[in-house]
């Protein structure tokens, strides 16, 4: 028991970690601007975390062969690169949903209930006989649903805020832009899924459908975000230039042949996709707290600098690059 809480950092795969708490950070910077420091936020995102933990625990065993094609030695897969037994991460499994369902109970019944939700779509999706991640157009809705949808009604939840018709919208927009980027996971997945015959869009209908889905979705969440904010000139300014470079890779993806430049893409697309959502909640909170349009704007530039900095850096010399998309 005591490997345990290393486990339990090792399964929490802090990319995805991070993306999620953002989403559930969106919902109550939309509503009521995150006024004030609030444990409520905290346990919210320790209820996430955990649900997280043990979705990708019951995940990892059930997909342990296709792991095991997919991400050789990865350490990230415990279960596959031997650091870990199968015993581990179903002990982890059951600490780690009795630790959400607690960190829950903290913030309110409604929270308890997210959680569960959150749970059971970890349960459906990698176990028979529903097994969601072996159903096509299923999947990435399940995904959607527990990465964005969950916690941001989770985030309403900490902050005390009724759900409205807004959140359909602006939520709405949010599992857009996640599945845009969720679809391309199985470009790094295909050998693995191939093996084992997992009906992935990808290997159903090609690496143009799978693209083109990626950017029906990731168009129709830019459109949802501008009607809803209805945003002032300079935070349509920097949203658009995330967007269209977010296209770009996208395009880039479609026309690459390697599969390193695939990941390449994919990866380039997911960071700019970052800057957006982290951009998005830097204007909803500075506005709400009185900035003045040039402190606000002073931000915005400072951050989208960083993402788009970065993202020169790595165009200017690919071959240096690292890949580390984890999806």
């Amino acid at each position: 028991m005591s490997a345990l809480p290393l486990l339990y950092v090792r399964m929490l795969r802090y990319r995805v970690a991070a993306m999620v708490w953002t989403f559930m950070l969106l919902a109550p910077a939309y509503r009521a601007g995150l006024e004030g420091f609030s444990w409520d936020y905290v346990w919210a995102a320790a209820a996430l975390a955990s649900s997280y933990v043990a979705a990708t625990t019951v995940n990892d065993v059930a997909d342990r062969d296709v792991d095991a094609v997919n991400h050789p030695k990865d350490p990230g897969r415990p279960l596959v690169a031997g650091t870990a037994s199968p015993r581990d991460l179903h002990d982890l499994h059951v600490a780690a949903a009795l630790l959400a369902l607690v960190a829950a109970s903290f913030v309110s019944t409604a929270a308890i209930a997210l959680t569960a939700v959150s749970l059971a779509i970890g349960w459906t999706y990698s176990l028979a006989p529903i097994r969601l991640s072996y159903r096509t157009w299923l999947a990435p809705v399940a995904l959607a649903l527990a990465y964005v949808a969950v916690p941001y009604a989770l985030g309403l939840a900490a902050a005390g805020v009724a759900p409205s018709p807004r959140d359909a919208f602006f939520g709405g927009a949010l599992v857009a832009l996640f599945v845009s980027r969720i679809v391309l996971k199985d470009f790094r997945d295909r050998r693995g899924d191939a093996a084992f015959g997992k009906p992935t869009l990808l290997l159903r209908f090609g690496k143009t459908a799978t693209c083109a889905v990626s950017l029906a979705a990731l168009a129709l969440g830019d459109v949802l975000l501008l009607l809803v904010l209805r945003p002032p000139l300079v935070l349509a300014v920097v949203l658009q230039a995330f967007v269209a470079a977010i296209g770009s890779r996208l395009l880039a993806l479609w026309r690459a042949s390697d599969p390193r430049d695939e990941q390449l893409a994919i990866g380039l697309g997911a960071r700019m996709g970052n800057g957006l959502l982290l951009s998005l909640l830097a204007w909803l909170v500075v506005s709400a707290h009185g900035a003045t349009a040039a402190e606000a704007t002073a931000l915005l530039a400072s951050l989208a600098a960083v993402f788009w900095l970065g993202y020169a850096a790595v165009l200017a010399r690919p071959a240096d690059a690292v890949i580390a998309y984890k999806g």
